[in-house]
């Protein structure tokens, strides 16, 4: 069957052409003449400040997928960048974004000392003056003042290197009035900022805020969240210790959902980082005197453990010293407690078994003192877990990073 003659024109037309397109590209008249350069699209040149802020971020986003060698780079790539905006010429700060972008190094850890050298050069234009302001004030701890002057800004007109990090500022300042305000915020930057540094803080500390309000199933879905996507972040230790002390909140020994939603939790991560979860809600559990939650903890993680290692060890410490203040089970703890080897133990565990020995020891002479006093209170009403000194000394150095990372950390 023959082609149309339709079709058969246009395959003539197209092999007689084929010569001329291969001998140029139809714009050099078919005369052999080298193709013309392409011409770039035109790009912006970005200052100085825009550029150094953008390579700590990809710094600080490496820490957030857990690489230490960035955690340990950061300050000292903090300290070049500081020399090298110090020494910028104070027109630069009039120009709004490099504005910005200083105010963007000075919120992820370059602190204050830069914005008063911008604010003293007297060059910031009008429009970011108050930003600039706003950050010092909250860097200084002046959270009245830093609330009032961040509030004007939205972080969603803002360029991607500082809206997200203003959200999570806004957020850190509003939370204590506002805590609902704070949690859209702590939203916001975790929305503009995916992926980053600032969307793993902003995660971590929207997890706590929740769960200081109550909301356990909020509570339970944003830890599933950073256990999944930033449990190797450097900061993960930090999560973990007030993630435990969330935890024990809840009564798990009597209520199988609450068991349930820890479980769902907690099998986001690894046997061995989830036996060390089920220590630090122990640990935390006799801090608290939540004594059925510490052996809850303590008897799962002592499951995920072997038998002759030091977690192990901790885990028998932990439900030994909440069993000897439990009603009936005061024995059982006892003997528990006498037949651990201190040698296996951290300085702090030892501490901790001392002070349970001697709770112990105590407890057993309770009986004959309420003997002798009539109306007494009975032993099993007044008992108290042990608390080692090591405790109270580790539960303020833990306040003091967390203030300091609320002020240092994106």
């Amino acid at each position: 069957m023959r082609p149309p003659r339709r079709l058969a024109a246009a395959l003539l037309a197209l092999l007689l052409a084929a010569p001329a397109l291969a001998a140029g590209d139809g714009h050099g008249g078919g005369h052999g003449e080298p193709p013309k350069p392409v011409e770039p699209l035109p790009v912006t040149p970005r200052g100085l400040p825009v550029e150094l802020v953008r390579t700590l971020q990809l710094l600080q986003d490496r820490i957030a997928r857990g690489s230490t060698q960035a955690h340990l780079a950061q300050r000292q790539l903090l300290v070049h960048i500081e020399s090298r905006l110090a020494a910028v010429e104070p027109e630069t700060w009039a120009v709004a974004e490099n504005a910005r972008a200083g105010v963007a190094f000075a919120l992820a850890g370059g602190g204050p000392a830069l914005l008063r050298r911008m604010l003293d050069g007297g060059r910031l234009g009008e429009a970011e003056a108050p930003l600039v302001l706003g950050a010092l004030a909250y860097l200084e701890g002046r959270e009245k003042e830093a609330r009032t002057l961040l509030a004007k800004f939205d972080p969603r007109t803002m360029p991607a290197s500082l809206a997200g990090q203003l959200a999570l500022t806004q957020a850190a300042v509003a939370v204590r009035d506002a805590p609902v305000r704070a949690i859209e915020l702590l939203d916001l930057a975790r929305l503009l900022a995916p992926g980053t540094l600032v969307e793993e803080g902003a995660l971590r500390r929207e997890i706590f805020v929740v769960a200081q309000g109550g909301d356990a199933k909020r509570f339970e879905t944003l830890s599933i969240q950073y256990l999944r996507r930033f449990r190797r972040s450097v900061y993960a230790g930090n999560f973990r210790q007030r993630f435990a002390a969330a935890l024990t909140r809840l009564d798990f020994a009597s209520d199988g959902a609450r068991v349930a939603q820890l479980e769902r939790m907690l099998d986001e991560i690894e046997p061995e980082g989830r036996r060390d979860l089920y220590l630090l809600v122990a640990r935390a559990a006799l801090d608290q005197g939540r004594r059925e939650t510490a052996i809850f903890a303590a008897e799962r993680a002592a499951g995920l453990a072997e038998p002759e290692s030091r977690p192990a060890a901790q885990a028998r410490l932990y439900r030994a010293a909440a069993l000897i203040v439990a009603d009936g089970r005061f024995e059982e703890g006892r003997e528990a407690l006498a037949s651990l080897d201190r040698r296996g133990l951290s300085e702090s565990d030892a501490l901790l078994l001392d002070a349970a020995l001697s709770t112990a020891r105590q407890i057993r002479t309770l009986p004959q003192a309420g003997a002798a006093r009539p109306g007494a209170t009975p032993a099993a009403e007044s008992r108290a877990l042990p608390e080692a000194p090591a405790i109270g000394r580790a539960q303020e150095a833990l306040a003091r990073i967390d203030r300091m990372m609320d002020r240092s950390d994106p």
